[in-house]
């Protein structure tokens, strides 16, 4: 199928998922995660109706930008962030979706402070403590979203998370659950801070119905729109 034909695919995935919890198709994002594609891929991806585009790796972020790859879409950084790529990021994406430790997050607060605007993040969530991941335990949740609502640069929009590779069909739908929990929990913690956590990112090509059963908003897919991912450049970010 071509990449019309994936995209309906998928959307049709979503929406049997969301119809089934009880919940509105409407209520959830879909992100094509636009790794190592190119520029005319995103841009066809765009035309055949991608809303949210989300970029893993600086350098292609900076490259797509440079070449306005990404019109006609919003665009999320959903990678991991190194703290001296910072300033190449805050300012420039809509939303950034792993911010993952405590340093990573003063950083981001103090080069939007340095722009003079805010920028919406979401906490990464490390739900299983696998070394391999960045990522909050969760835990630690609780007192970084705090931080993240007594800084100013910084605007906490929810919580992302990545679980473990799934063996069979359905094993990652018990992480989601206790994510969405954390999310539950967080918010009502953080009313009093006027914190508007309405974004749960969870979910990609092969669990994304699952996701969207436990309560994701925002799914980040790439093979199963894009096919089998071109071969990656040595990365330099």
């Amino acid at each position: 199928m071509g990449l019309r034909e994936n995209i309906a695919k998928v959307r049709a995935g979503i929406d049997a998922a969301a119809v089934k919890a009880g919940r509105d198709p409407a209520s959830v994002t879909l992100l094509a995660a636009t790794k190592t594609q190119s520029s005319d891929t995103i841009r066809a991806a765009i035309q055949a109706g991608i809303t949210v585009c989300g970029e893993n790796r600086v350098q292609e972020l900076t490259a797509h930008l440079d070449d306005d790859a990404y019109e006609g879409a919003r665009l999320h950084f959903i990678g991991h962030l190194q703290t001296n790529k910072v300033k190449y990021v805050v300012g420039r994406v809509d939303l950034i979706h792993s911010v993952s430790s405590e340093k990573l997050l003063r950083a981001v607060s103090a080069q939007a402070d340095k722009l003079g605007i805010v920028q919406d993040i979401l906490l990464e969530i490390n739900l299983a403590g696998e070394e391999s991941k960045s990522g909050f335990p969760p835990e630690e949740a609780r007192n970084a979203a705090q931080l993240a609502g007594k800084l100013g640069g910084v605007r906490l929009k929810g919580l992302m998370c990545i679980p473990p590779a799934a063996v069979r069909p359905g094993d990652n739908l018990p992480y989601f659950q206790k994510m969405r929990q954390l999310a539950v929990d967080i918010t009502r913690e953080m009313v009093d801070n006027n914190i508007d956590m309405d974004v749960l990112s969870m979910g990609m090509s092969g669990d994304y119905q699952d996701a969207v059963a436990a309560g994701s908003t925002c799914i980040r897919v790439g093979s199963a729109l894009f096919g089998p991912r071109p071969p990656m450049s040595p990365r330099k970010d």
